[in-house]
């Protein structure tokens, strides 16, 4: 059966006025996106991530130089466009929204044409794609970028390539392959959503489809090259990395009922998709045409519990796929010839509800974003920087969990970070981590490397964080000797937001006597 639209049974086009507005919502929600977050801050971990491949590009060793958990893919793929931006003498920031927001209308507008393969409520190309970029561009707000969001976008022609399989529609076998390739990519980003994926898959094989395809092969092979590359080139990630994540990381766990509290929309939304679903008149034909989706949404939205994370970017993979289903089930459902009855009637205001509280989050993350880009920054950050910009500092530190004291503050100022890690939290998992059997806390000498880089570069100028219940001031100076006697030369100068920022103006013989500033070895080694 040939797999070209044209062999697809003609359905009738949407009419020019509905395309027509579609289009131009799309382009509305594309203009936001790009004034949000052009001309507003970047959001604290992508902020992170540019500075990481910047600093990568110019020699530093990631997961040694350069602390972070995640695989190396998203520093690597941040890399180019800090390349390009390097090249072009302006901000990277200014490179890699547009390009995040490329990679998400790429991802739609391929997902449409999978979808357009099947015919009927999906026909018309560029109104599907329009309705799918509107909503990867707009659910996420400040979370724009994040690798969850370029997860959901890369999925999501894998899902409609299933989908048109299921309906009896193949794809030629290479315009397969590059899709199984853009979802590997997808999954390498976050590579706990290989659950999800494995669901989609077991659900493929049950409705007939055979295990090895050509997307598949692609996929497996593309995870295969990247496992090879990261133990060539960043094996520390599984020596140091992977083993500090499991150690440190589960302070900021959330228990089971807390998490099932912070995914409630996304829940209530799942569970509103699969009643729709269940009610539907012609069940088999919404099972080929969205059961793949459904199916990611809900593994997706298991591996979101799973991790214990209250992160709303960590939901995204699983709301985005849960509302682009609603939207496909009720386009099914007002397709020609539709109708209600009253047995319907509850799954269908059920998911009209779902869908409202889906675009009333959407509505109160964006809200603030938009309001962010007219300030330029956020207060308490564009004090910081104005700080360091009015002292002339070259080197600042923050003694915070929040990543946002560093990053984007850094980035706007181009003073020298000093610490490896992006935050405290290192420092956090060490007092209230909880290791896996067979961990030990004490294998990683967190302390003895914030002192290390600390003393390497003896900051001028140090913010500290009085709203979080750690005082590491404190902690560092009675645990690290070398520590207590740096922070002697260190003065308060400012006081906003429940932080002080300390200054320090010492001399270099100040700053010798007590072992500040003279590339102090650290006691153990790094990561």
């Amino acid at each position: 059966m040939s797999a070209d639209p044209a062999a697809s049974p003609p359905a009738p086009k949407a009419p020019r006025l509905l395309r027509a507005a579609s289009l131009g919502c799309l382009i509305a929600a594309l203009a936001v996106v790009l004034v949000t977050t052009l001309c507003g801050p970047l959001k604290d971990d992508i902020a992170w991530l540019l500075y990481v491949a910047d600093q990568w590009l110019q020699g530093r060793h990631l997961y040694v130089d350069l602390v972070e958990v995640n695989p190396p893919l998203i520093v690597w793929l941040c890399a180019v466009p800090v390349y390009c931006a390097h090249l072009l003498h302006i901000a990277p920031k200014l490179v890699a929204m547009p390009a995040f927001c490329g990679i998400v209308l790429l991802c739609a507008w391929i997902t449409a044409g999978r979808l357009r393969s099947q015919g009927g409520a999906f026909a018309d190309r560029p109104t599907v794609f329009a309705v799918i970029g509107c909503v990867l561009l707009l659910i996420p707000g400040a979370e724009f970028g994040q690798r969850e969001h370029l997860l959901a976008a890369m999925a999501l022609p894998y899902l409609a390539l299933v989908s048109a399989e299921l309906c009896g529609r193949p794809t030629p076998a290479l315009r397969a392959a590059l899709i199984g390739i853009l979802a590997a990519i997808g999954c390498a980003l976050k590579p706990r959503y290989v659950l999800a994926f494995g669901l989609v898959e077991l659900f493929a094989v049950t409705q007939g489809l055979r295990l090895l395809r050509p997307a598949n092969v692609a996929a497996a092979a593309t995870l295969g090259l990247y496992l090879l590359a990261v133990l060539a080139f960043t094996p520390t990630f599984f020596s140091e990395a992977v083993p500090m994540a499991f150690a440190l990381y589960g302070a900021t766990d959330v228990p089971f009922l807390g998490m099932l509290v912070e995914c409630r929309v996304l829940l209530l939304g799942l569970l509103a998709a699969v009643c729709l679903w269940a009610s539907h008149p012609d069940r088999p034909d919404a099972t080929r045409r969205l059961g793949a989706g459904l199916v990611f949404a809900a593994g997706a939205a298991l591996v979101c519990v799973i991790q214990g994370k209250n992160w709303f970017y960590h939901q995204l993979p699983g709301t985005l796929s849960t509302v682009l289903c609603l939207l496909g089930l009720i386009r099914l459902r007002i397709g020609p010839g539709w109708r209600w009855d009253a047995r319907r009637l509850a799954p269908a205001v059920l998911a009209l509800g779902a869908l409202l509280a889906f675009g009333l989050r959407a509505y109160d993350r964006l809200h603030p974003q938009i309001g962010l880009a007219w300030q330029g920054e956020d207060a308490t950050q564009a004090r910081l920087a104005a700080l360091i910009r009015r002292e002339k500092a070259r080197s600042y530190v923050a003694f915070s969990e929040w990543i946002g004291l560093g990053f984007p503050v850094v980035n706007n100022t181009g003073v020298v970070w000093a610490s490896r890690f992006d935050s405290m939290w290192p420092l956090h998992g060490m007092r209230g981590g909880h290791p896996p059997p067979g961990t030990e806390l004490g294998t990683w000498h967190v302390a003895d490397w914030v002192v290390s880089d600390f003393l390497r570069i003896c900051p001028d100028l140090v913010a500290v964080d009085w709203r979080e219940s750690a005082d590491y001031v404190a902690y560092l100076s009675e645990n690290e000797s070398a520590f207590r006697r740096a922070w002697t030369l260190y003065r308060p100068i400012a006081a906003f937001n429940h932080l002080v920022v300390f200054r320090n103006n010492a001399d270099a013989a100040h700053r010798a006597a007590v072992g500040c500033g003279t590339a102090v070895e650290a006691r153990a080694s790094g990561p």
